[in-house]
Order: C-alpha cells, then structure tokens, then sequence
C-alpha cells in the first residue's frame, strides 16, 4: 500500500514544541493487579523484533499491541499495508490477560434504553454491528485456525435493576423486531437449564468465549508471518502530524515516518484523544478450581440487568470465572485495596445463583477498564491531528468492539466508506 507516497517527500513536519501534541504522553497507568487465569499456564510465543531493526518508514504505525492492537494488525497487514506495531510493554501484557473474553452481541446499554439515547434507529444499528462483529470473528479465528479456544455459546441475561421482567419482555421485543435471535425462558426453564432460580431470563445464541491471549498473541503472530513487524517494549516519546505524513518519535532518538498511526492504547488514553463520554472504572475478577461436572450442561454465558451486575462464564478446562462489581473510579491504589473484599462478594453473588459450585477462587485479580455514556465504543479519525485515528473500545463487549473498529480503520485508511462510520465517530468540536 506504500505506492505513491515517499517519506522523504512528505515535507517537513513540526518540532515536537511547535506541534503541542504530545499525542503518546499517555497515562501510564498499573492496569490489573493479581494473577488472571489466563496467565496461569505457558504464555504464548511473541515474535518481538529486535529494536535495531526498526524501519526508517511504514504505511501504519499501530500503538498498541494488545487484543485491540492485534486485530487492527491483522486488518490492515491483510489488506496489503506495511505495518509496524510498537508496545511500552512486552505484547499482551497490559490489560488484554485481564479480559474475561466473554464475546456478545449484547452491549452494556439494553437496546430498549440505547434507542433512547441515540436514536431507535442508531441503536439497531449499533446492535446489529455488534452481532456481526462476533460472527466475522468466529469466521476470521476459524479462517486462520488459530488455538485459542473459542467456543460458540449462547447467553443468558437475567432480570435486575436495570431491567426487571417487564423490561426484559420490552426489551425481547425490540431484539425480535430486528432479527436478533433471542428468547424468553420461563423460571422452570431456565432452572433446569442452569440451575439459577429467577423469574425468568432471556437467552441469545451467538455469544462465543475465547482465551483472550492466545487471541491476541494467535493475531500478532499471523500478522508477522504476512510482514508486519512488531518491537516490544518500546518508548514513544511523541507523534507529530505533518503536510503530508506523520513522524513517530521513539525513545533514544529514533523516528519512523508513516501515513497513519493508530492508537489502540487501551485504558492509557493518549492527551490528544477526546474522552468526551468516557471515563476509566475498576472492575475485579474470580476464576474458581477446575470443576467440570458440577457446571451447567451447556456453559452459556451468564449476566444480568443489574448496576453493577455480574457476568459468568466457564473455560475450556472446567474452570468458572465471575466478575463485576465495578466502581466509578481508576485510582490503582483504592482499586487494588479492595481485592479482598470484591473477591468475597463475587464468591458470594456466584454462590447465590449456581449453589452447586466450589466458589473458592484459584485465581482472583482486578483492572481498570473503560466505560461510556452509551456503552459504545469511539473509533475512527482524532480531530486536529491529520493521519492518527483512536480506538476507545469501552463496556463490557471489549473484543467484540476491537473487532468492529479493525473492520472501520481497515475501511477508514483503504478510502471505503463504512455505513456505520457515524455510529462509532469522535464528535466534532
């Protein structure tokens, strides 16, 4: 993709003083405390290059090397751009082992309460991308067969104070209205299918799980093999938009110039990036002991309609991991003092609904994570600085959301217009 564009003709760019940007004077932020089960066994291969290596110029600079970095990785390497991946830490180790890679159509604001906020007509959109994203995902992790145990599940949501029964009748309604394939289960029902003993619940194919960092790792190590390369850990002290490219500008003096750069920083937010509508929130996590005969027969995925709510899920090898509880602040000091309790609430909550498990945590951790007013995530072009774009994947549909915003920036760099673009777009000052 580099025909046509020679770095040594872009023009010159601003210094790093009269640019003002500072785009990667990120918040380097303590993003999980503890042991996610993921990192549990052997960690996965990285094909880390050696820094010495780093090329003077590339069509794209991804920074970021988590799932979300991963993908757009993969996206963009697929389409035929070179690509140059840079991490302050080593691939996947920020906030990606800390996931619980539950992958929904169902974003964190009920389409009943989004259709209020956006629009109807927006929301059905919104969550109508969103179950496509799990589906592409499935295609492409299938596509390149990667090990990283992904498992088609189905999903339940539970009543609570967000949505009560009748919300939850209004709300199948809406789903049903678009094509969303969800049902009602009644409380015999849904006792005999998992155990849990609530009025009713509703229950939707086309949620998946997956390890999160096999994912991640699985993507990164594809993406190497088609050409990109990938240097970890590296400092970016400063981008620097010009006339006609952008400079990024490494620690110890070394610069690449690109066409874009793409932030996938996760919850360490870029100075430059608009946080209008977002916010960082703490969350805690419990993966029990190995317990295969004691889960419920078909593994769905668990949540409910509740501020703040739970959500539940088995792995591969038997395990249950709960977590929630989440707090509207991103101190890591407060966050990781309260492990102990959260982690005794959750063994409570888990208890409460599935009285057959062993709730004693093998594995417990907590993490800062990212919310919005709307439960969407803001992907696309930053306003003011030519040739960067951002990827705030916030709520609870992570991977799903890393997924949709590798399909919008793949779009959005090749000069194809997405029908969705204004969904997902940083608002214009």
């Amino acid at each position: 993709m580099s025909r046509g564009w020679n770095p040594r003709a872009a023009g010159p760019v601003k210094s790093l003083w009269e640019s003002k940007t500072l785009a990667s004077a990120t918040d380097h932020k303590d993003l999980r405390t503890g042991t996610p089960v993921w990192l549990g066994g052997a960690r996965p291969r990285m094909p880390t290059a050696d820094i010495r290596d780093l090329p003077r110029s590339s069509d794209v600079v991804v920074i970021g090397a988590g799932i979300t970095g991963a993908m757009v990785a993969d996206a963009l390497t697929s389409a035929g751009f070179s690509v140059v991946v840079l991490d302050r830490r080593a691939p996947c180790s920020g906030s990606t082992p800390a996931s619980t890679a539950l992958l929904q159509f169902e974003i964190d604001t009920p389409l009943i309460h989004l259709g209020r906020k956006i629009g109807v007509k927006k929301a059905q959109r919104a969550w109508l991308r969103s179950a496509k994203a799990v589906d592409d995902l499935a295609h492409r992790i299938g596509e390149l067969r990667l090990d990283c145990e992904f498992r088609r599940r189905s999903a339940i949501y539970l009543p609570g104070n967000v949505l009560g029964v009748r919300g939850l009748d209004a709300e199948l309604k809406a789903r049903q209205a678009i094509g969303l394939p969800s049902e009602r289960l009644d409380r015999d029902a849904l006792k005999r299918r998992t155990g849990i003993d609530r009025p009713m619940a509703l229950v939707s194919s086309g949620a998946a799980e997956v390890d999160p960092l096999k994912l991640a790792a699985g993507l990164l190590r594809h993406s190497v093999r088609k050409g990109a390369r990938l240097f970890a850990p590296v400092q970016v002290d400063d981008v620097v938009p010009g006339r006609s490219g952008v400079t990024v500008v490494i620690a110890g003096g070394d610069a690449i110039r690109t066409r874009f750069v793409v932030f996938c920083t996760g919850y360490e937010v870029p100075k430059c990036v608009p946080m209008k509508g977002h916010k960082i929130i703490s969350t805690w996590c419990i993966a029990t002991r190995r317990q295969p005969r004691r889960l419920w027969p078909a593994r769905e995925l668990i949540w409910e309609a509740h501020d703040p709510y739970i959500y539940i899920r088995t792995t591969a090898d038997g395990r249950v991991i709960a977590g929630g509880g989440d707090e509207d602040f991103s101190d890591e000091a407060t966050r990781d003092a309260l492990l102990t309790r959260k982690t005794e609430a959750l063994k409570r909550k888990l208890k409460g609904l599935l009285p057959r498990l062993d709730v004693e945590p093998e594995f417990r951790w907590t993490g800062s994570f990212g919310d919005s007013d709307t439960g969407l995530p803001t992907i696309g072009a930053i306003p003011g600085m030519k040739g960067c774009s951002a990827v705030l994947g916030y709520g609870g549909n992570g991977i799903t959301f890393s997924m949709m915003a590798a399909q919008l920036i793949h779009r959005q760099l090749s000069g194809i217009d997405d029908p969705d673009r204004d969904l997902f777009a940083f608002p214009r000052s």
